[in-house]
């Protein structure tokens, strides 16, 4: 069995719980334990999240979220066409931010990648960044 859904988002910060409750609400036809729906819940929140507060520094863009349900493996992809990220390794060391001035933990890629079973980044300075989020539901 395969489903998908599509979402677009204006990186605004109150778009981040729709996306967040919007996956859960999808991958709930999987049957998945409460503590699956709160990593996958998190992990959209953080990956959304770094897309508001990065990828687009000072103006709105658009955030796509995509979700495929095949089998029991739950895939999640969070797009932006933003600034891009110039050290893929340097992001994703815990407490590293670009924006210490936001008080920001540094933590998103880490909380990510320690919640879902695999975790992509894929960038291109000055067109975007696409994380990829897997999870097989148990």
């Amino acid at each position: 069995m395969e489903n998908k859904v599509k979402l677009e988002l204006m990186s605004k910060s109150s778009n981040e719980a729709f996306a967040r409750i919007a996956i859960a609400a999808f991958v709930s036809q999987l049957d998945p334990t409460i503590e699956e729906i709160a990593d996958i819940k998190t992990a959209v929140s953080e990956a959304v999240t770094n897309c508001i507060i990065h990828a687009y520094e000072e103006k709105e863009g658009i955030i796509y979220v995509t979700c495929i349900l095949k089998n029991r493996e739950v895939t999640i992809e969070v797009q932006d066409n933003g600034i891009g990220i110039e050290n893929i390794d340097m992001a994703k060391e815990p407490l590293y931010t670009s924006k210490p001035e936001l008080e920001r933990s540094g933590m998103g890629f880490t909380i990510i990648d320690s919640f879902m079973d695999e975790m992509k980044i894929e960038s291109i300075v000055g067109m975007g960044t696409k994380v990829t989020m897997k999870k097989t539901i148990k």
